[in-house]
Protein backbone atom coordinates (compact mmCIF):
# COMPACT_ATOMS: atom_id res chain seq x y z
CA UNK A 1 0.00 0.00 0.00
CA UNK A 2 1.17 3.37 -0.82
CA UNK A 3 2.79 5.73 1.94
CA UNK A 4 0.88 8.68 0.87
CA UNK A 5 2.74 11.20 3.27
CA UNK A 6 6.17 9.69 2.06
CA UNK A 7 5.21 9.75 -1.41
CA UNK A 8 4.19 13.14 -0.95
CA UNK A 9 7.33 14.20 0.46
CA UNK A 10 9.46 12.94 -2.56
CA UNK A 11 7.04 14.41 -5.07
CA UNK A 12 7.30 17.97 -2.96
CA UNK A 13 11.47 17.35 -3.23
CA UNK A 14 11.36 16.28 -6.60
CA UNK A 15 9.98 19.93 -7.51
CA UNK A 16 11.98 22.15 -4.88
CA UNK A 17 15.50 19.99 -6.57
CA UNK A 18 14.25 19.81 -10.36
CA UNK A 19 14.58 16.20 -10.92
CA UNK A 20 14.03 12.67 -9.27
CA UNK A 21 17.77 11.57 -8.89
CA UNK A 22 18.18 15.30 -6.66
CA UNK A 23 14.95 14.11 -4.58
CA UNK A 24 16.51 10.78 -3.93
CA UNK A 25 20.06 12.48 -2.40
CA UNK A 26 18.72 14.71 -0.46
CA UNK A 27 16.04 12.46 1.17
CA UNK A 28 18.61 9.21 0.91
CA UNK A 29 16.44 7.18 -1.64
CA UNK A 30 17.44 5.85 -5.20
CA UNK A 31 15.78 7.66 -8.35
CA UNK A 32 13.38 4.29 -8.98
CA UNK A 33 11.87 4.60 -5.30
CA UNK A 34 11.12 8.09 -5.81
CA UNK A 35 9.52 7.64 -9.82
CA UNK A 36 7.58 4.73 -8.14
CA UNK A 37 6.14 6.94 -5.29
CA UNK A 38 5.25 9.78 -7.87
CA UNK A 39 3.63 7.26 -9.89
CA UNK A 40 1.85 5.60 -7.04
CA UNK A 41 0.55 9.37 -6.30
CA UNK A 42 -0.42 9.24 -9.89
CA UNK A 43 -2.24 6.39 -9.74
CA UNK A 44 -4.25 7.34 -5.96
CA UNK A 45 -5.69 10.29 -7.78
CA UNK A 46 -6.12 9.23 -11.28
CA UNK A 47 -5.03 12.07 -12.95
CA UNK A 48 -1.11 13.08 -14.13
CA UNK A 49 0.79 15.42 -11.76
CA UNK A 50 4.24 15.55 -13.73
CA UNK A 51 5.21 15.60 -17.31
CA UNK A 52 9.11 14.49 -17.00
CA UNK A 53 11.55 14.70 -19.70
CA UNK A 54 15.59 14.21 -19.68
CA UNK A 55 15.54 17.73 -18.63
CA UNK A 56 13.33 18.81 -16.57
CA UNK A 57 9.95 18.03 -14.50
CA UNK A 58 7.34 20.15 -15.68
CA UNK A 59 3.74 20.43 -13.63
CA UNK A 60 0.55 19.74 -14.97
CA UNK A 61 -2.27 21.82 -14.24
CA UNK A 62 -3.65 18.96 -12.17
CA UNK A 63 -0.24 18.56 -10.58
CA UNK A 64 0.15 22.69 -9.77
CA UNK A 65 -3.12 22.60 -7.71
CA UNK A 66 -2.12 18.95 -5.70
CA UNK A 67 1.64 20.43 -5.00
CA UNK A 68 0.24 23.18 -3.22
CA UNK A 69 -2.14 21.16 -1.35
CA UNK A 70 0.73 18.76 -0.23
CA UNK A 71 2.99 21.79 0.58
CA UNK A 72 0.42 22.44 3.27
CA UNK A 73 -0.46 19.31 4.23
CA UNK A 74 3.08 18.12 4.85
CA UNK A 75 4.15 22.23 6.47
CA UNK A 76 1.18 21.72 8.61
CA UNK A 77 2.20 18.01 9.72
CA UNK A 78 5.86 19.80 10.65
CA UNK A 79 4.72 22.51 12.37
CA UNK A 80 2.58 20.29 14.85
CA UNK A 81 5.72 18.88 15.77
CA UNK A 82 6.71 21.39 16.50
CA UNK A 83 3.75 23.13 18.82
CA UNK A 84 4.05 19.26 20.70
CA UNK A 85 7.74 19.95 21.50
CA UNK A 86 6.88 23.40 23.23
CA UNK A 87 5.54 26.62 22.10
CA UNK A 88 8.38 28.22 23.14
CA UNK A 89 11.11 25.70 21.62
CA UNK A 90 13.86 27.18 19.58
CA UNK A 91 13.25 28.07 16.60
CA UNK A 92 13.52 25.37 13.34
CA UNK A 93 11.90 24.01 10.58
CA UNK A 94 11.58 25.04 7.04
CA UNK A 95 10.18 28.94 6.63
CA UNK A 96 8.68 30.22 3.53
CA UNK A 97 8.67 33.81 2.95
CA UNK A 98 7.76 36.25 -0.09
CA UNK A 99 8.28 39.35 -1.16
CA UNK A 100 8.60 41.42 -4.31
CA UNK A 101 11.77 40.76 -6.62
CA UNK A 102 13.71 44.10 -5.83
CA UNK A 103 12.82 44.12 -2.38
CA UNK A 104 13.41 40.76 -1.32
CA UNK A 105 16.91 41.36 -3.38
CA UNK A 106 18.10 44.82 -2.32
CA UNK A 107 16.45 45.11 1.19
CA UNK A 108 15.02 41.86 2.86
CA UNK A 109 17.75 39.11 1.72
CA UNK A 110 20.05 40.43 4.17
CA UNK A 111 17.76 40.00 6.74
CA UNK A 112 17.03 36.59 5.25
CA UNK A 113 21.12 35.52 5.92
CA UNK A 114 20.94 37.00 9.17
CA UNK A 115 18.52 34.95 10.53
CA UNK A 116 19.73 31.43 9.12
CA UNK A 117 22.81 32.75 10.84
CA UNK A 118 21.19 33.54 14.28
CA UNK A 119 18.94 30.28 14.10
CA UNK A 120 20.95 27.11 12.39
CA UNK A 121 17.99 24.81 12.94
CA UNK A 122 15.84 26.91 10.61
CA UNK A 123 15.86 26.71 6.64
CA UNK A 124 14.40 29.28 4.47
CA UNK A 125 12.44 28.98 1.33
CA UNK A 126 12.77 32.21 -0.29
CA UNK A 127 9.96 33.18 -3.15
CA UNK A 128 10.60 36.72 -4.84
CA UNK A 129 7.32 37.56 -6.88
CA UNK A 130 6.21 40.11 -8.34
CA UNK A 131 2.12 39.45 -7.60
CA UNK A 132 -0.14 39.16 -4.58
CA UNK A 133 -0.07 35.42 -2.79
CA UNK A 134 -1.96 33.53 -0.89
CA UNK A 135 -0.86 32.99 2.32
CA UNK A 136 -2.97 30.27 2.78
CA UNK A 137 -3.31 28.26 -0.27
CA UNK A 138 0.55 28.97 -1.31
CA UNK A 139 1.41 27.30 2.02
CA UNK A 140 3.14 31.14 3.02
CA UNK A 141 4.17 31.66 6.37
CA UNK A 142 5.25 35.51 5.88
CA UNK A 143 4.74 38.17 3.15
CA UNK A 144 6.13 40.96 2.47
CA UNK A 145 3.01 43.88 1.05
CA UNK A 146 4.29 47.52 -0.41
CA UNK A 147 0.49 48.92 -0.34
CA UNK A 148 -2.16 49.74 1.76
CA UNK A 149 -4.17 46.38 3.33
CA UNK A 150 -7.25 45.29 2.41
CA UNK A 151 -9.75 44.57 4.86
CA UNK A 152 -8.97 40.57 6.10
CA UNK A 153 -7.78 38.64 9.26
CA UNK A 154 -4.13 39.21 8.79
CA UNK A 155 -1.94 40.04 11.34
CA UNK A 156 0.07 42.40 9.66
CA UNK A 157 3.59 44.59 11.21
CA UNK A 158 3.86 48.41 10.23
CA UNK A 159 7.55 48.53 8.81
CA UNK A 160 8.05 51.63 7.29
CA UNK A 161 6.39 53.21 3.70
CA UNK A 162 8.17 53.99 0.19
CA UNK A 163 7.36 57.00 -2.55
CA UNK A 164 6.49 56.61 -5.56
CA UNK A 165 9.39 59.28 -7.23
CA UNK A 166 10.56 60.62 -10.41
CA UNK A 167 14.24 60.38 -10.85
CA UNK A 168 16.93 60.60 -13.17
CA UNK A 169 20.87 61.13 -13.22
CA UNK A 170 22.63 64.18 -13.65
CA UNK A 171 24.36 63.07 -16.48
CA UNK A 172 20.58 62.91 -18.38
CA UNK A 173 19.75 66.64 -16.63
CA UNK A 174 22.78 68.54 -17.91
CA UNK A 175 22.36 70.31 -20.38
CA UNK A 176 18.51 70.12 -20.66
CA UNK A 177 15.78 72.88 -19.55
CA UNK A 178 15.04 72.77 -16.03
CA UNK A 179 12.61 70.47 -14.16
CA UNK A 180 10.86 73.26 -11.67
CA UNK A 181 7.11 71.66 -12.44
CA UNK A 182 5.25 69.06 -13.87
CA UNK A 183 4.52 70.97 -16.88
CA UNK A 184 8.49 70.93 -17.26
CA UNK A 185 8.06 67.02 -18.06
CA UNK A 186 6.80 67.77 -21.52
CA UNK A 187 9.92 68.52 -23.05
CA UNK A 188 11.77 65.67 -21.66
CA UNK A 189 12.41 61.67 -22.71
CA UNK A 190 10.66 58.92 -20.51
CA UNK A 191 11.38 55.52 -19.72
CA UNK A 192 8.10 53.52 -19.29
CA UNK A 193 8.24 50.52 -17.37
CA UNK A 194 5.84 47.32 -18.87
CA UNK A 195 2.63 47.11 -18.45
CA UNK A 196 2.43 50.39 -20.06
CA UNK A 197 1.45 52.30 -23.55
CA UNK A 198 3.02 54.11 -25.52
CA UNK A 199 1.46 57.04 -24.22
CA UNK A 200 1.11 56.99 -20.93
CA UNK A 201 -0.55 58.94 -18.82
CA UNK A 202 0.89 59.73 -14.91
CA UNK A 203 -0.92 60.91 -12.32
CA UNK A 204 0.20 63.40 -9.51
CA UNK A 205 -2.36 64.72 -6.19
CA UNK A 206 -4.17 67.98 -7.09
CA UNK A 207 -2.60 71.59 -5.83
CA UNK A 208 -3.26 72.61 -1.98
CA UNK A 209 -6.86 73.02 -1.70
CA UNK A 210 -8.00 71.28 -4.93
CA UNK A 211 -9.67 68.34 -5.51
CA UNK A 212 -8.65 67.27 -9.49
CA UNK A 213 -5.95 65.19 -9.37
CA UNK A 214 -2.98 66.47 -12.01
CA UNK A 215 -1.66 64.20 -15.23
CA UNK A 216 1.02 64.16 -17.15
CA UNK A 217 1.21 62.68 -20.85
CA UNK A 218 4.18 60.69 -21.24
CA UNK A 219 5.15 58.73 -24.25
CA UNK A 220 8.44 56.73 -23.48
CA UNK A 221 11.48 56.67 -26.07
CA UNK A 222 12.20 53.64 -24.14
CA UNK A 223 9.86 50.80 -22.63
CA UNK A 224 11.54 47.97 -20.22
CA UNK A 225 9.63 44.91 -18.98
CA UNK A 226 11.80 44.86 -15.64
CA UNK A 227 12.58 47.58 -12.98
CA UNK A 228 16.68 46.75 -12.45
CA UNK A 229 16.49 47.40 -16.38
CA UNK A 230 14.70 50.98 -15.88
CA UNK A 231 16.47 51.88 -13.20
CA UNK A 232 19.74 50.88 -15.16
CA UNK A 233 18.60 52.97 -18.52
CA UNK A 234 17.75 56.02 -15.74
CA UNK A 235 21.59 56.09 -14.14
CA UNK A 236 23.10 55.35 -17.88
CA UNK A 237 21.08 58.74 -18.80
CA UNK A 238 18.34 57.54 -21.14
CA UNK A 239 15.74 59.39 -19.70
CA UNK A 240 13.02 60.22 -16.30
CA UNK A 241 11.98 57.11 -14.90
CA UNK A 242 8.78 56.95 -12.25
CA UNK A 243 9.57 53.90 -9.67
CA UNK A 244 9.08 53.09 -6.02
CA UNK A 245 11.93 55.11 -3.75
CA UNK A 246 13.72 51.76 -2.58
CA UNK A 247 14.48 51.01 -6.15
CA UNK A 248 16.88 53.16 -6.53
CA UNK A 249 18.15 54.16 -2.79
CA UNK A 250 21.16 52.85 -3.55
CA UNK A 251 21.76 55.06 -6.96
CA UNK A 252 20.55 58.03 -5.08
CA UNK A 253 22.80 57.16 -2.14
CA UNK A 254 25.70 57.01 -4.16
CA UNK A 255 24.62 60.13 -6.13
CA UNK A 256 24.10 58.58 -9.51
CA UNK A 257 20.68 59.27 -9.62
CA UNK A 258 18.43 62.75 -7.94
CA UNK A 259 14.63 62.50 -7.09
CA UNK A 260 12.69 64.98 -9.27
CA UNK A 261 9.68 67.23 -7.87
CA UNK A 262 9.33 65.46 -4.81
CA UNK A 263 6.78 67.97 -3.66
CA UNK A 264 4.51 66.80 -6.44
CA UNK A 265 4.92 63.12 -5.28
CA UNK A 266 1.85 61.41 -4.41
CA UNK A 267 1.13 59.68 -0.56
CA UNK A 268 3.60 57.28 0.35
CA UNK A 269 2.68 53.48 0.05
CA UNK A 270 2.79 51.45 3.72
CA UNK A 271 4.99 48.90 3.64
CA UNK A 272 4.02 45.39 6.04
CA UNK A 273 4.61 41.97 7.32
CA UNK A 274 2.27 40.03 7.33
CA UNK A 275 1.14 36.31 8.29
CA UNK A 276 -2.05 34.60 9.75
CA UNK A 277 -3.31 34.64 12.89
CA UNK A 278 -2.67 30.93 13.63
CA UNK A 279 0.97 30.72 12.05
CA UNK A 280 2.00 33.35 14.52
CA UNK A 281 1.69 30.62 17.37
CA UNK A 282 4.97 29.21 15.59
CA UNK A 283 8.51 29.91 17.38
CA UNK A 284 9.50 30.00 13.58
CA UNK A 285 6.85 32.45 12.17
CA UNK A 286 7.07 33.99 15.47
CA UNK A 287 10.55 34.79 15.51
CA UNK A 288 11.23 35.57 12.12
CA UNK A 289 8.28 38.34 12.34
CA UNK A 290 10.10 40.16 15.57
CA UNK A 291 14.05 39.62 13.79
CA UNK A 292 13.30 41.15 10.18
CA UNK A 293 10.56 43.81 12.16
CA UNK A 294 13.60 45.34 14.08
CA UNK A 295 15.99 45.38 11.02
CA UNK A 296 13.40 46.44 8.32
CA UNK A 297 12.32 49.20 10.44
CA UNK A 298 15.88 50.56 11.40
CA UNK A 299 16.68 50.35 7.96
CA UNK A 300 13.54 52.78 7.07
CA UNK A 301 14.59 54.92 9.76
CA UNK A 302 18.02 55.52 7.92
CA UNK A 303 16.02 56.42 4.85
CA UNK A 304 16.23 59.91 4.03
CA UNK A 305 12.76 60.92 4.92
CA UNK A 306 10.64 63.10 2.14
CA UNK A 307 11.76 66.67 2.04
CA UNK A 308 7.99 67.63 2.30
CA UNK A 309 7.40 65.59 5.94
CA UNK A 310 7.20 67.16 9.54
CA UNK A 311 8.24 65.22 12.14
CA UNK A 312 4.82 65.71 13.89
CA UNK A 313 2.72 64.21 10.73
CA UNK A 314 4.87 61.19 10.92
CA UNK A 315 3.41 57.63 12.25
CA UNK A 316 5.62 56.13 14.93
CA UNK A 317 6.63 52.97 13.32
CA UNK A 318 7.87 51.40 16.74
CA UNK A 319 5.44 48.25 17.41
CA UNK A 320 2.87 49.26 15.64
CA UNK A 321 0.93 45.71 15.00
CA UNK A 322 -2.40 45.24 14.05
CA UNK A 323 -4.84 42.98 13.31
CA UNK A 324 -6.59 43.62 10.69
CA UNK A 325 -10.01 42.26 10.53
CA UNK A 326 -13.25 44.61 10.76
CA UNK A 327 -11.17 47.14 10.83
CA UNK A 328 -7.97 47.86 8.62
CA UNK A 329 -6.86 50.48 10.86
CA UNK A 330 -7.16 49.10 14.55
CA UNK A 331 -3.76 49.15 15.97
CA UNK A 332 -3.16 46.50 18.21
CA UNK A 333 -1.87 45.88 21.34
CA UNK A 334 1.23 43.87 20.84
CA UNK A 335 1.88 40.26 19.66
CA UNK A 336 -0.64 37.62 21.30
CA UNK A 337 -0.04 36.32 24.69
CA UNK A 338 2.95 34.32 24.85
CA UNK A 339 4.70 35.27 22.01
CA UNK A 340 8.39 36.93 22.87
Amino acid sequence: MIDRLDAMRMFVAALDEGSLASAGRRLNRSPAAVTRAIAALESHVGVQLLHRTTRRLQLTEAGEQYAAVCRRVLTDLDDADLAAAGHRAAPRGVLTVTAPVMFGTRVLRPVVGEFLKAYPAMQVRYLLLNRITNLLDEGIDVALRIAPLQESNLIAVRIGEVRHVLCASPKYLDGRPPIASLSDLAQHDFIGIEPTSPNDIWSFPPLAGGRVPRTVRVKPRLMVNTDEAAVSAAVDGEGIARIFSYKIQQEVSGGSLVVLLPEDEPPPVPVHLITLPDRLSLAKVRTFMNFAAVRLKADFDRTPPHPEDQPSCRERLDGEVSRRRLMPNEDGAGWPSGTS
